[in-house]
């Protein structure tokens, strides 16, 4: 397994709905080459259902899923194509 790089940029997608916040994860991965990794904090329920499996869906890879203390979350997602 190769390491991952450093995250280039770091997105808050907080109170953005399904499917914005996962198109708006795939316009910036767009952005980045590949290997590299981008940090997203999206909102608990259904963007977090949503969000990882449409991206896994895509070809990228979740990283890691961290839970935050307002209950929110942070994705690290690696852009792979």
């Amino acid at each position: 397994m190769r390491q991952a790089r450093q995250a280039l940029r770091r997105f808050d997608f907080r109170g953005v709905k399904c499917p914005i916040n996962f198109v708006r994860t795939k316009i910036e991965l767009e952005k980045v080459a590949v290997g590299d990794v981008i940090v997203i904090r999206i909102d608990a329920g259904e963007p977090l259902e949503n969000v990882p499996r449409s991206l896994r869906l895509e070809g990228q890879e979740v990283l890691s899923q961290v839970e935050n203390d307002d209950g929110t979350w942070t994705l690290e997602v690696q852009r792979n194509r």
